[in-house]
């Protein structure tokens, strides 16, 4: 099943798709906001009478399938040795990754905008505005002191995310949380795939194109830390409630780590792509938000 948030007639409702093939979405009344999903849980069915609607109808916007998150998304940095190198390469100071742990930060998001939907710059602030395609893992059972073994059980599906990210003000400041949270730094969509459409851990390809350009391609199956590791460690002393989003983390390829950098300029389009999930397509914007 794949779960969308969709503005229909200048309302936005939950709605589900039965397949990657299918263009029609059912309305899901009984929750008024994907949070109300997550937090009730659903099994997948479809209530009779549902409303459908066409989700390639251009009357029908596609939103952040969660636009307003119950919480700050939880981040891992540097957690592809590829990236790691490109990043030490640019900054060895904000970015060398010395230790086996995982490094965990948060991003505000105050909300969190579509495929579709413009990237602001905030060029009075940021002079190295920068892209980051990562598997979104969307927490579906509140999870507390789980194991590895069993934390996929606690997982509701993915999504994809694009970690928007200020380099300048990411460099700067001691922590990368200001750098990562500015307003529209948290583009995801389209949907919410449910995790039995991607059985096990999944290895999935992932892809960004930049204007066209392939800027990264790599595979989640070379995430440092996997997703029941991450599960594990973050949850033997924080519960992850329902709506949960974790970004897990972006391969190599960013414009920092080009020679020299390639950071993203007014009008640029940004596709987000992971197999089994979609695009996320995005266009960078210097107009005020």
């Amino acid at each position: 099943m794949r779960y969308y948030t969709l503005k229909h007639k200048g309302i936005a409702h939950v709605a589900a798709v039965k397949d990657a093939d299918s263009k029609r979405a059912y309305i899901l009344r009984a929750y008024k906001t994907m949070n109300v999903l997550l937090l009730k849980g659903h099994d997948g069915s479809i209530p009779g009478l549902s409303e459908a609607v066409d989700i390639s109808d251009p009357g029908v916007e596609i939103l952040s399938p969660i636009p307003h998150p119950r919480q700050d998304v939880i981040c891992l940095g540097i957690n592809y040795a590829d990236h790691a190198k490109e990043a030490e390469s640019f900054d060895k100071g904000a970015f060398t990754k010395d230790k086996a742990d995982p490094i965990f930060f948060s991003k505000r998001v105050n909300y969190s905008q579509g495929t579709g939907a413009v990237i602001p710059m905030h060029s009075d602030i940021c002079d190295s505005l920068d892209y980051e395609t990562e598997l979104g893992v969307i927490i579906g059972r509140a999870a507390y002191r789980v194991s590895a073994e069993d934390a996929m059980d606690y997982v509701f599906g993915y999504t994809i995310v694009n970690d928007v990210s200020a380099r300048n003000l990411q460099t700067r400041h001691k922590q990368w949380y200001f750098g990562k949270s500015l307003d529209g730094f948290t583009p995801m969509g389209p949907c919410i795939v449910s995790k039995d459409e991607l059985p096990g851990v999944p290895e999935l390809d992932i892809r960004t194109y930049v204007n066209g350009e392939l800027r990264q391609s790599s595979n989640t199956s070379y995430l440092i830390t996997g997703i029941p590791e991450i599960i594990e460690i973050l949850s033997q002393g924080m519960t992850l409630e329902p709506g949960t989003v974790i970004a897990t983390g972006t391969p190599s390829g960013v414009g920092m780590g080009m020679n020299p950098p390639r950071f993203l300029e007014n009008g640029d389009e940004i596709v987000s792509e992971i197999e089994g999930i979609g695009r996320l397509t995005n266009i960078v914007s210097d107009m005020p938000i």
